[in-house]
């Protein structure tokens, strides 16, 4: 088995949704394209992500949403080192198709006050659902590792709340501890870096908003 030194997880650019989200009333949600200042966002993340990389070859997975095809674009990683694969496990939590905003609005204050993890958008999924297909993509990765010609360093392109999810996955993370956690900010990365004991630890923590809540479980 040929473990990758790094898998880097980094959030897509500003989108056009982050800026305005009536435009989910007039637009797909996976059609939605990068602002001007996402493009410079992911351009930015691309100078340092060339300088970790150096002359390594790179895994990349990438979301099939435009604004994450865009933000690798972006990245301007060097075509002859990297193998790019579109991955649909790795999309953005569905909300539905076409959103009312009000609607949407509504929904997010009874997602923050039932749970992001459980909570299911009325057409759409919950958190749960991600952390499901996230896992199963992570099981597919797993066994690309056989290959012993794999590239020292994974990269995939994705969302804010997925990337947490796979963590979450990855790390053995409680729902305690997921619902204790923000987003990263657009074109952020996170990256889990293979150490001297054999396991992936987190590069630096995501932002913290409180404290998990202990349950108590005894077993």
């Amino acid at each position: 088995m040929s473990r990758p030194r790094r898998i880097v997880l980094i959030r897509h650019g500003e989108s056009e949704g982050n800026v305005d989200d009536t435009v989910y009333e007039r637009e797909p949600d996976h059609a939605l394209s990068l602002t001007e200042a996402g493009r410079k966002q992911a351009e930015e993340a691309g100078v340092r992500l060339r300088e970790l990389f150096g002359d390594e070859e790179v895994s990349v997975y990438v979301s099939p949403y435009r604004r994450a095809h865009q933000t690798l674009q972006a990245l301007a990683l060097d075509p002859r080192r990297i193998r790019v694969r579109e991955e649909p496990r790795l999309r953005e939590q569905d909300w539905g198709n076409w959103q009312d905003r009000d609607d949407v609005r509504r929904q997010k204050a009874y997602r923050d006050a039932y749970g992001h993890f459980f909570y299911r958008f009325a057409q759409g999924e919950s958190g749960a659902d991600v952390y499901d297909r996230v896992g199963a993509f992570l099981e597919s990765l797993w066994r690309s590792f056989d290959d012993p010609g794999h590239p020292p360093n994974v990269l995939l392109v994705t969302h804010g709340l997925t990337m947490r999810l796979f963590c979450m996955r990855w790390l053995h993370w409680s729902v305690a501890e997921f619902e204790s956690l923000s987003n990263p900010g657009n074109a952020e990365t996170r990256m889990l870096v293979l150490g001297q004991d054999g396991r992936y630890h987190l590069d630096r923590p995501f932002e913290r908003w409180c404290t998990p809540e202990s349950y108590g479980f005894t077993g």
